[in-house]
């Protein structure tokens, strides 16, 4: 028997978010709280994000820690960090990442060097480093549960100067879909939300503004930029009993952005 509460609960569950302190992984954070888990949150300003959960912790048991994804250091840091603060661990959040945006004339090699170490190479090492906490606490009847933060802009053909932010996201969809397909008879789900634009810290150069935040707008098939309960409601079924047969998707949160369909070659009445 089901019920819409039991179907998005994850109640009992502990789970760890990276760049969980602003933006989106906050919201994961609140999310996952306000549905009854325990929250690690960790990111790489320690200050902020014991200041976040200490916030958060006014909805659920919430600890913050400082942590990065940057570094093959800081990786094996915020994993032992991890095992030091709980012996189990049902969900992991990968939201952490970062951006670089340039003309294509002037785009340095080192904003491929670490964007692609921190939206890629270190989502996979922490995911590696994390996974036998993660295996250990799956069963048949409920799954641990893996959410990886892609984009839209890993799915489109257009970088908005963004190259390797786009190049990285693509790869995380396709990381995605490889390790759904390892870690499924471990029964461990693997799945990534692809967001459109969201008014967050990441995108303020763009959207923080009431004439930018228009502009966005106008872009997106649904006329609106994101919520935070669009991210909430993809993260708890992902994370939930109604997501637990699901894995490998890239689920799209971008108001119809990553299916429009290119204007008629032939034009309208063709």
């Amino acid at each position: 028997m089901f019920t819409s509460s039991n179907l998005f609960s994850v109640r009992g569950r502990t789970a760890l978010v990276t760049g969980g302190a602003t933006g989106l992984g906050r919201v994961c954070a609140e999310a996952l709280l306000t549905a009854g888990a325990r929250v690690l949150i960790a990111s790489r300003k320690a200050d902020a994000c014991e200041a976040a959960a200490k916030e958060l912790s006014a909805i659920g048991p919430c600890e913050g820690f400082g942590g990065t994804v940057a570094t093959e250091a800081g990786v094996a840091e915020l994993a032992a960090e991890t095992r030091r603060r709980t012996d189990a661990l049902h969900i992991l959040v990968n939201n952490a990442g970062m951006t670089w945006g340039q003309p294509f004339e002037s785009f340095p090699w080192k904003a491929f060097d670490r964007v692609l170490a921190v939206n890629v190479t270190g989502l996979f090492a922490l995911t590696r480093e994390l996974a036998p906490m993660l295996f250990a606490s799956a069963t048949g009847e409920r799954p641990s549960n893996v959410v990886n933060f892609g984009s839209v802009m890993g799915t489109v053909t257009q970088s908005e100067t963004a190259y390797s932010y786009a190049a990285s996201k693509a790869a995380v969809h396709h990381l995605t879909r490889i390790l759904a397909a390892e870690f499924a008879g471990r029964q461990v789900t693997v799945n990534a939300i692809a967001p459109g634009p969201f008014p967050t810290n990441m995108t303020n150069f763009a959207l923080g503004d009431d004439q930018g935040a228009e502009r966005g707008a106008s872009a997106v098939p649904m006329h609106r930029l994101g919520r935070p309960e669009d991210i909430a409601g993809a993260l708890l079924f992902l994370t939930g009993r109604g997501g637990a047969y699901t894995t490998g998707a890239i689920l799209p949160v971008d108001g119809g952005i990553a299916v429009t369909a290119a204007p008629a070659m032939f034009g309208d009445d063709a």
